[in-house]
């Protein structure tokens, strides 16, 4: 499957960035100027210049060029292969800006599994961002069930990636159990660990909802969301506040980290997220 592009400008960016054309979500996005602001906005404030960043679910590289730019060496993952090649030509831009920051990125073109192997992948007609792995002899999900169907590889990041690992970002639609157990020891040897991670209970394959969140939390983790404010919620508020609403809707994007500072979004963010915790139900 191909898919036609475009490349925009993205101010303060300091390159072009490469999108695809047809994406009703993703691409226009980062055309009007940015793409997931309080994720992007968290993931920088953990990248250091020299460390080492996993991106899983790239994509066509917002987060992955980011750290690039910011001097960090980059693993990105994506399966896609008409979204990887994107993803390949916007990294590659941003190797070739940042070299003498120390910023490197490599794209893997498998998706992120607990074992090596090949699965089905179904791909979204429209929000190119929500492309997801199937189960083996599984029917297409509820909603996807016009999509056309893709074989990929899978892999373990355990044998692509070597920790230690600054910062782990995993938006695999669904996937994010099984991308964790192939990332076992990478999480092993990284003890100082930011984490922006999809929570969607509707498309969550290989667990329940409150064993994943359970795992980050032995993990060591200190959990909450990736919001302007963010601030530590406990397991039981996250699953209350993640049932809310339509399910096929619902979910949200984690924000957690280990033996890191939480409150990196400086004062105002800091007091917000005070008033917020006592709101929010």
């Amino acid at each position: 499957m191909d898919s036609k592009t475009k490349t925009v400008k993205v101010p303060g960016l300091g390159m072009d960035f490469e999108i695809l054309a047809d994406d009703t979500i993703i691409g226009p996005a980062i055309e009007q100027g940015s793409w997931e602001d309080h994720e992007t906005a968290l993931f920088l404030a953990h990248v250091e210049r020299g460390c080492r960043v996993v991106d899983l679910g790239a994509n066509i590289g917002w987060f992955a060029v980011q750290a690039i730019l910011a001097g960090a060496e980059v693993h990105a993952f994506e399966p896609v292969p008409f979204i990887a090649d994107v993803a390949e030509r916007n990294i590659q831009r941003a190797n070739s800006i940042a070299g003498s920051r120390g910023g490197h990125g490599v794209l893997h073109r498998f998706a992120a599994g607990a074992e090596a192997g090949s699965s089905r992948m179904a791909l979204a007609s429209q929000n190119h961002g929500d492309n997801r792995v199937l189960d083996q002899e599984a029917e297409l999900p509820g909603d996807m069930q016009a999509a056309d169907q893709l074989e990929i590889r899978v892999e373990r990041v355990d044998d692509h990636v070597t920790g230690p690992v600054r910062v782990l970002k995993i938006d695999t639609q669904g996937s994010e159990w099984f991308a964790l157990e192939g990332a076992r020891r990478l999480l092993e040897t990284s003890p100082q660990l930011a984490l922006l991670l999809e929570f969607w209970p509707y498309a969550l394959r290989g667990c329940e909802p409150r064993q994943l969140l359970e795992l980050l939390s032995d993990q060591g983790f200190t959990l909450g969301k990736a919001t302007a404010a963010p601030y530590p919620i406990t397991i039981d508020r996250l699953l209350s506040q993640a049932s809310h609403g339509d399910p096929v809707k619902g979910g949200f994007d984690l924000y957690a980290v280990r033996d890191l500072p939480f409150h990196v979004l400086g004062l105002g963010a800091r007091l917000k997220s005070i008033v917020r915790s006592f709101r929010e139900e």
